[in-house]
């Protein structure tokens, strides 16, 4: 039950922060035109490309104060991991704002869609360090085991979105750029507020300042995520082109069934956040690969009830919506496999084997692309889910494998041990007197005392 209680507010969360803010901005651009929809789609994709890098910063320093939250001091993990966010946030905004005429023009020929998706991300890649920090933020909430805040500030900017869209957009007649104003401005009315929550609730546990080491920690365990996630985004697009090749009717069905399949997908990704927080705060989370594969088997359930009338409402073309349809219907094969490798990544990334996890993906991609082509040569555009599901049936293979370690698998890296109890410890098995373990006396002294006793 607490794992569920961590993890609905997450649900809510990314429903609301990762897929609901580009469908009310679609919403509203559609009265601009389709060369505005196809803009604010690249550019939204874009946007959310870049969160793979922050994502780093953000899982690490979850992970970090989940494991030191009533143990030892917060307030350094904290400090060091502002400062990582104003390096990413520096490295990803400035080459993307410079950057921006020539990479809309790497999605479309059309001079005009170019021009409007740099028109977009010129207020939305400058933007880009309010984003990250919202994630930063969150990720310190998620750490302390309070996920519902980050749900609240979310729904605010959603609400947020909604209102300021067609003000923007139409009232002050901008555009795009209205619906890319309209998200920085919700974003940073409900960072603002997240940030005075952060203030009031955190201690100020510790004087220390952000330190190298932490730095390190919080890149090294939070990396593996981030490579996940882009890894994932980019095969993606890799899909989206394979597709492609079989039609534009069969291409509009995957991307409408691909739309509703992520709202079921959101709830993979939160019992990974929730079994994270969970196993960084108390190095136990229960039998989480059973969740996921349980969650993977309701999900895809419920995709399979609602798959007619969800494909109606996107499309009012009896083909394109049986593509979707036939679509979520063999997703069935993937979503299985996918719940529990999601649900296993949360446990996986709290022990600080995220690496294992990145290559068991990388591994199954490896494998799953060939296929792709293979039996997509062969079996048509079902071949095309099959290896979708092969893939994640391998890697899920790989990432469950008994992992051999002297440690249980609960047990926080070595990493994470603070620095001041490995110099106790060495000095205890040096006998220095009062540094040694407690209750126990110095070599020496035990000595001189069993050849009193006669032993």
């Amino acid at each position: 039950m607490k794992l569920l209680r961590l993890a609905l507010p997450i649900y809510v969360e990314l429903l609301t922060a990762v897929v609901a803010v580009g469908l009310i901005d679609l919403l509203w651009v559609s009265g601009l035109g389709s060369r505005a929809v196809a803009a604010v789609t690249v550019a939204t994709t874009t946007e959310y490309l870049a969160l793979g890098v922050i994502l780093a910063v953000g899982t690490g320093t979850t992970v970090l104060v989940g494991r030191r939250d009533g143990r030892e001091p917060i307030t350094p993990v904290i400090r060091t991991a502002w400062l990582l966010w104003a390096a990413v946030s520096l490295v990803a905004a400035v080459p993307g704002v410079l950057l921006r005429e020539p990479l809309a023009r790497l999605f479309t020929d059309d001079a005009v869609t170019a021009g409007l998706i740099a028109d977009f991300s010129l207020i939305s890649l400058a933007g880009i360090p309010v984003f990250f920090a919202q994630t930063v933020t969150d990720g310190i909430f998620k750490g302390r085991g309070d996920t519902t805040t980050p749900m609240r500030t979310a729904l605010l900017c959603n609400a947020l979105v909604i209102v300021l869209d067609p003000l923007l957009i139409y009232g002050l007649d901008l555009g795009v750029q209205g619906a890319a104003a309209a998200n920085l401005i919700a974003r940073a009315v409900a960072l603002a507020v997240a940030l005075t929550l952060l203030l009031r609730r955190t201690p100020r546990d510790s004087p220390a300042r952000a330190n190298r080491t932490d730095a390190v920690e919080i890149i090294r365990t939070g990396l593996p995520m981030s490579g996940d996630f882009l890894a994932r985004s980019l095969v993606g697009m890799l899909l989206a082109g394979v597709v492609g090749g079989f039609g534009v009717v069969v291409l509009a069905g995957y991307g409408i069934g691909t739309k509703i399949m992520l709202a079921g997908v959101m709830a993979f990704y939160a019992l990974r956040q929730a079994t994270m927080i969970q196993t960084a705060r108390s190095g136990e989370a229960g039998p989480v690969l059973r969740y996921g594969v349980v969650t993977g088997l309701v999900v895809a359930a419920v995709l399979n009830a609602v798959a007619v009338p969800l494909a109606a409402l996107f499309t009012g073309d009896p083909v394109v919506a049986a593509e979707a349809v036939g679509f979520l219907r063999w997703m069935t094969l993937y979503l299985v496999p996918f719940g529990g490798l999601i649900a296993l990544g949360g446990v996986l990334q709290a022990n600080g084997r995220g690496g294992g996890l990145l290559a068991a993906t990388l591994t199954g991609f490896a494998v799953q692309l060939p296929l792709t082509y293979l039996l997509g040569a062969t079996l048509g555009v079902v071949g095309v889910w099959l290896a979708m599901a092969a893939g994640a049936a391998l890697t899920l293979t790989l990432a469950a494998r008994p992992r051999r370690s002297r440690d249980p698998a609960s047990a926080p890296p070595k990493a994470a041990r603070p620095l001041s109890l490995s110099l106790r410890a060495w000095r205890g098995r040096r006998g220095a007197g009062p540094s040694s373990a407690p209750g126990r006396a110095p070599r020496s002294t035990r000595t001189a005392a069993g050849r009193r006793s006669g032993r």
